[in-house]
């Protein structure tokens, strides 16, 4: 082998090494409660002249509504670039995204398939130069006072390999001053897409239905509450299945996804929902709104259409000897 085989061989392997998952890197932000996080998705940084891929005046005025909110974190539930592979989008969201670095407001990504389109080595090192923190993790955990972010990657299979033993473990020995665990994917569990929707749409995966039907027999057995955040249609929906709470947030710019809606849905009538939710937590409850933005002539409207409380039940008193 020439010399020059030998330093390509050993400079593969050594990007290989560096975009491998390590242990699970575990997040501990400086929170207290009361505190308040943004939960969104599906924002598709890319050249503003591509309006087709995404809205970008919609994406910077949801932008510095997030900023303006003053959140302790930001969770982003995949699909931030429109292609991972191409470092001028990565550069998109370097601009847009500045005034949250200013405002020192962290931000937990969860992988989409956007983040990882083209050449996925390229793609996993554009995403991990922005995102330090993870440690090269494509799942990692999230603990913010009595909240636990588990961050999955819903490329790989959730509920076996690594990733699953991963995940089984951490909510196998959940600590007892967690009220919520917040799961944060880019495919969602449910949603009233469909593959073959006009215009564009995804239906549920069977991945996803699995860790659904994982979750809802532990939530039978767990005081914690369970509350799924997923993006990849590009709407909001609210579901409540057997106690677990789940959210489609996709209105973070992306081209707009119908999903049909019955009378009684407080979106019932409006077909593009651009949004973030406000989640709101304290000692034993979650509140949850949608905030909805409109533009007309360059002007943004806010309504909060949706909202809901979640409530964890009180920890019991730790038994005491006689």
């Amino acid at each position: 082998m020439t010399l020059c085989k030998v330093l390509a061989y050993v400079l593969i392997c050594a990007a290989s090494l560096l975009l491998a998952q390590s242990e699970p890197v575990e997040l501990y932000p400086k929170v207290s409660l009361p505190f308040r996080f943004i939960a969104y998705g599906d924002t598709r940084f890319t050249d503003p002249r591509n309006t087709d891929a995404s809205n970008p005046s919609v994406r910077q005025a949801l932008v510095q509504a997030i900023a303006d909110a003053h959140p302790a974190f930001i969770s982003i539930g995949g699909d931030i670039a429109y292609r991972g592979d191409d470092v001028n989008d990565w550069k998109i969201w370097n601009t847009e995204t500045a005034v949250w670095r200013e405002n020192k407001i962290p931000v937990y990504p969860a992988l989409g398939n956007h983040d990882l389109y083209g050449d996925q080595k390229v793609a996993l090192a554009n995403y991990f130069q922005r995102f330090p923190d993870l440690q090269n993790n494509r799942y990692y955990s999230v603990r913010a006072a009595n909240t636990l972010l588990m961050v999955l990657d819903s490329s790989l299979d959730e509920t076996s390999g690594p990733q699953g033993q991963w995940m089984a473990h951490e909510m196998d020995t959940l600590p007892s001053d967690v009220d919520f665990v917040c799961l944060v994917l880019h495919h969602p569990p449910y949603t009233e897409s469909s593959d073959e929707a006009a215009g564009g749409g995804h239906s549920a995966r069977h991945p996803e239905q699995t860790l659904a039907q994982m979750l809802e027999e532990r939530q039978r057995r767990t005081r914690a509450r369970f509350v799924v955040f997923a993006g990849h249609v590009h709407n909001y929906e609210r579901d409540e299945h057997n106690g677990v709470t789940y959210f489609v947030t996709g209105g973070g710019g992306a081209r707009p996804y119908m999903v049909p809606r019955k009378p009684g849905d407080p979106l019932f009538g409006k077909a593009v929902n651009y949004h973030y939710l406000l989640v709101e937590v304290d000692r034993g409850k979650m509140k949850i709104t949608m905030n909805r933005l409109e533009l007309a002539e360059g002007k943004a409207s806010w309504t909060t259409p949706d909202s809901v409380e979640i409530t964890a039940p009180k920890a019991m008193p730790a038994k005491t000897g006689k």
